[in-house]
């Protein structure tokens, strides 16, 4: 085995510590870029927000019409050039967010209202001893009756796309806070409210409450949903299991920002041998902040009882054979076309091995064939013609 020895410029060798000194260096710039980055888009919202509280309170209480808007517009662009933020459109969404959150750098909305959406308890339970002024989520704070969230977590772009989309203040608090959590860019988080996420987040049935700690438990409910959206894998209800493991692969990106953050992929095909027989695991992937293993198995077909008996044995084989001392217990997911929650509970029944199911969906498959179907009433049409 040989050993890169790290030296000066000059051909002389670092002194001891020097590489952890630098990496402690590299965090301290990259954390002060973030910050930074930070305060620049928390700038930015303010300036809007008080542009747009100016703009509602001369209409409001001076009556001035909307051309003022215009002439505005005309003004700043010719003032500031190049700046692209003075449009009469952005200028209309700047009086739209200011009455939208007349608290602003904060919106806060009712704990009752939140926890009407998949929101942790384990969050929930931080975010009441937590102070604003700290960096990302933990800026919320929560007392018995109201959450407190910083909007300055999200871009100006994400704002005024969410104010379109969401009208619910509550359901806009959820997307802001997953929004920041996940990373999602704006045109991630426009799909995600398309495809239902609040809904979908955390409603897998599974058996996780009996078979995992509390805090295990409830961040592994939230890190599974049903159903998983896999409308970018196009005609995929017309392969088998294989090919669809293999366009989940292709497009390893979207798979990935679907399935939510913390999943890393591990492998498709798996392979582990257990007493000479050779077995081979759909889709094998690591849940980075549960730490552990989740077996993935996908099913191209409605669930059936005996699928969880052939999940539950590959997760006591990863278990057995993949896990280290470190890793928390593998999780099963099981994504199947469609499902009956009542047969899935009761499959779950006695398993002893945490295991979630869901079923996925291909809407856009689903609105190609439909759309290529004759309808009811052109049958009927057909049928009387065919009478005459």
């Amino acid at each position: 085995m040989t050993f890169q020895v790290e030296k000066f410029t000059s051909g002389e060798l670092l002194p001891k510590g020097y590489t952890e000194w630098r990496k402690g260096i590299i965090e301290l710039i990259e954390k002060a870029k973030y910050q930074t980055s930070l305060r620049v888009n928390a700038d930015l919202l303010s300036l809007y927000w008080h542009i747009g509280c100016d703009i509602l309170e001369k209409q409001k209480r001076e009556g001035w019409g909307a051309q003022v808007v215009n002439q505005l517009s005309r003004d700043l662009m010719q003032r500031f050039p190049d700046d692209r933020g003075y449009s009469v459109r952005n200028l209309k969404e700047m009086r739209r967010f200011a009455d939208s959150y007349p608290d602003f750098p904060i919106v806060q909305v009712s704990l009752a209202q939140l926890q009407k959406y998949p929101i942790l308890k384990t969050t929930l339970a931080e975010l009441q001893r937590i102070p604003i002024g700290q960096v990302g989520l933990a800026q919320i704070k929560a007392d018995e009756e109201m959450v407190q969230l910083p909007l300055t977590q999200i871009t100006w772009y994400h704002h005024i796309s969410l104010l379109s989309k969401v009208k619910d203040p509550a359901e806009r608090v959820f997307y802001i806070m997953a929004t920041a959590s996940e990373g999602w860019t704006r045109d991630t988080m426009l799909t995600q409210i398309a495809n239902g996420y609040i809904h979908a987040k955390g409603k897998s049935i599974n058996n996780f409450a009996v078979t995992l700690p509390p805090i295990q438990s409830d961040l592994a409910r939230q890190a599974f949903k049903d159903p998983y959206k896999f409308s970018f894998l196009g005609t995929v209800a017309l392969q088998n299991e294989l090919d669809i493991e293999k366009r989940l692969t292709e497009r390893i990106t979207d798979f990935l920002i679907e399935m939510g953050r913390g999943f890393a992929f591990v492998g498709r095909q798996y392979h582990i041998t257990v007493d000479g027989d050779d077995y081979y695991i759909d889709l094998l992937m690591y849940h980075l902040k549960l730490h552990c293993y989740v077996v993935v198995e996908l099913k191209a077909v409605e669930f059936i009882p005996e699928f969880v008996s052939k999940l539950n044995f590959y997760i006591s084989a990863v278990d057995e054979y993949v896990k280290t001392p470190d890793d928390k217990p593998t999780i099963g997911l099981l994504l199947c076309r469609t499902k009956s929650d009542t047969k899935a509970r009761f499959a779950l029944r006695g398993i002893t091995q945490p295991l979630g199911i869901a079923q996925y969906e291909t809407e856009k498959l689903f609105a190609d064939v439909a759309s290529a179907l004759p309808q009811i009433d052109e049958i009927e049409k057909e049928l009387e013609e065919d009478e005459v």
